[in-house]
């Protein structure tokens, strides 16, 4: 076994045409050399056309639509309130509380102002806009007509004059220019 060890040792000797080990390991890597600078073009190559293409989507995606971002409720950068256009035509109206107390209303509503044919229906509607208002007062009761409870008041009367009253037109919110809740002896 020695021999044939010595007989590859000398087969490798005579195919590198006599040169010393440190001529071949440059010659090994200067084989490696182009091989290996290939690879690095493939990869940047990759990196380049994956860039263009992310770029490229993201551009095109982000054209149409418009930006978007969260504003949370209660930011002082909102901007400015929504400006209702006001129905005011349904006057006073005075009725009596479950409890037995007199209940004085002035009721405005808001409603979007671009909207023309609200205005019309309102005012069509104007007794049944009346009864509502009456209607709804006579269910309450004193305790639930306080000051503290006034947001809620206008929520539940948006929801139920949308829902009962109005069709097609929508009331966006409820103004009081007179909300009395009065004892009666």
């Amino acid at each position: 076994m020695a021999e044939s060890d010595t007989e590859d040792l000398d087969l490798g000797d005579e195919d590198a045409g006599g040169l010393d080990n440190s001529s071949k390991k440059a010659s090994g890597l200067v084989a490696l050399l182009p091989n290996l600078l290939k690879f690095v073009a493939i990869g940047l190559g990759a990196m380049v056309f994956i860039v263009t293409v992310t770029v490229i989507t993201f551009t095109l995606m982000n054209k149409n639509s418009a930006a978007q971002e969260l504003k949370p409720e209660n930011s002082p950068y909102m901007g400015t309130r929504p400006q209702y256009a006001m129905f005011n035509a349904i006057g006073v109206v005075r009725t009596r509380t479950k409890d037995a107390h007199a209940v004085v209303v002035d009721m405005v509503i808001g409603y979007d102002q671009r909207n023309n044919a609200t205005a019309t229906e309102l005012t069509a509607r104007i007794v049944e806009l009346q009864d509502f208002v009456r209607k709804f007062f006579s269910l309450k009761t004193a305790d639930q007509l306080t000051p503290e409870k006034e947001t809620e008041i206008k929520k539940e009367i948006i929801e139920q004059l949308n829902r009962d009253v109005l069709s097609p037109a929508k009331a966006l919110s409820i103004f009081f220019r007179q909300l009395d809740v009065m004892k009666v002896e």
